[in-house]
Formats: C-alpha cells, structure tokens, sequence
C-alpha cells in the first residue's frame, strides 16, 4: 500500500512539473520566431513574413496563439466559404475566425496542459493556415475526407413582379 502511495505521490509531481507556464512558452517561441516583443500576457512575433500573436490568461488556464491574415472588406466571398470548409477538413488544430472585422488563424487551448511539442505544432499550424488562405486553406499536409473547396452559389435574383 505504501508502495502504490508512493508511486502515485511521484506521478502527481511528474505531472506537475510538465505544466506549461508563460516562462516556458515565451522561451519556446523565441527559440522559434524570428523576432519577438513580449508585452504583459502577450508575445508578438515573426516567422518568416507572417506576424503571429500569443496572448495567455494563467488564471483563466487559456492560451490562444493568432494570426491576422486579412480585413474582411478585402476577402471574397468564397474566400469565407473555402474558409469554414477547411476548418472541417484542412485547418486541423487550427481554426480560421472572424474578430473585428479580421480574418485570423486561430489555435486556442488550456495552457498548463499543453505540451513543448504542442506548442511548437501549434505554430507550425497557425503559420501554416495563415499563408495557405486564399489557396490550399490547411495548417498541415493533412486532409479529412471530402475535403473540397466550395464556390458561393449565385443568388437568385427576385422576380421582377415582387419588386
């Protein structure tokens, strides 16, 4: 019996000292941007081209890295369209959303349970869906089945005797 208390007191330790904090996930995207500003509970930083965000709430037990990647009066219709399709078969951990009238990429997830290699994954995919938009809409080189790009349907135009 103390054997198995013992065991359990040492996994509950482990566990605990794998927990994410602000420190290690600043350290891990610095590591991986090419340049970095970290402000309060938020780094920005650059990878490539792309200008991605990570903002973090430790007592709300939330992390949320971003991308902005176009206003919404510049996007087309199908645009949206390929969008929401792809956040069903392509963006995978990633998702495409609308805040303020931008169009971002999007990975949200408990902090302290997120992993190093989750993290650098997660960037992997917000980088990736952010410069995939307008063109393949996908965060790996995975797709789901039935995967396939939608074109807006024409709107019909009202009978002339109803106008």
């Amino acid at each position: 019996m103390r054997l198995l208390i013992l065991l359990l007191l040492f996994s509950v330790a482990e566990l605990t000292a794998q927990e994410m904090t602000p420190a290690k996930l600043t350290k891990l995207i610095e590591e991986t941007a090419d340049t970095t500003f970290v402000r309060q509970k938020s780094i920005q930083f650059k990878i490539n081209d792309a200008m991605l965000i990570c903002i973090y709430d430790e007592n709300a037990n939330r992390m949320r890295i971003i991308s902005p990647i176009a206003e919404l009066k510049d996007v087309q219709e199908g645009e949206i369209l390929n969008a929401m399709v792809a956040n069903f078969h392509t963006a995978l951990d990633v998702k495409y959303a609308l805040s303020e009238e931008i169009i971002w990429s999007v990975f949200a997830h408990p902090l302290k349970q997120l992993s190093d290699e989750q993290v650098l994954d997660a960037l992997k995919q917000v980088y990736a869906a952010s410069i995939t938009f307008g063109s393949s809409y996908s965060s790996t080189d995975m797709v789901f089945p039935g995967a396939i790009q939608k074109k807006p349907k024409p709107k019909p135009l009202p009978e002339l005797n109803k106008i």
